[in-house]
C-alpha cells in the first residue's frame, strides 16, 4: 500500500509540473511570418493569435489570393512553432508513456 501511496503522490506532483508549464506556455508568443517577413503573426503558447501586420507592399487589390496565401503560411508557421515549443516543453513530462492524445 505504501507503493500506491508513493506512486500517487509522484503522480500528482507530476500533474502540477504540468500543469505549470502549460500555463507557462501561455505567456509564451511566437512570430510567424510569410513572404519576407512581409506578413507576420503573433500567436501566444495557447495558438492564440493575437496580431497580424501586414506589410504596405504585399496589399494588392488585384491580387487578393496572394495576400490570403501568406497570411495563411504566416499562421501555419506560427502554429507549427508553437507546436515544436509544446512538445519540448511538455515532451519531457510524457516521453515514455504512451498515451495518445494527451496534449
Amino acid at each position: 500500500m505504501q507503493n500506491m501511496n508513493q506512486l500517487m503522490r509522484q503522480a500528482k506532483k507530476m500533474q502540477e509540473e504540468i500543469m505549470k508549464a502549460q500555463e507557462a506556455l501561455g505567456e509564451r508568443t511566437v512570430e510567424g511570418s510569410a513572404g519576407g517577413g512581409a506578413v507576420k503573426v503573433t500567436v501566444t503558447g495557447h495558438k492564440q493569435v493575437t496580431a497580424i501586420t501586414i506589410s504596405k507592399d504585399v496589399v494588392d487589390p488585384e491580387d487578393v489570393e496572394m495576400l490570403q496565401d501568406l497570411v495563411l503560411a504566416a499562421v501555419n508557421d506560427a502554429l507549427t512553432q508553437v507546436d515544436e515549443i509544446t512538445n519540448n516543453e511538455l515532451g519531457k513530462y510524457t516521453r515514455g508513456l504512451n498515451m495518445p492524445g494527451l496534449f
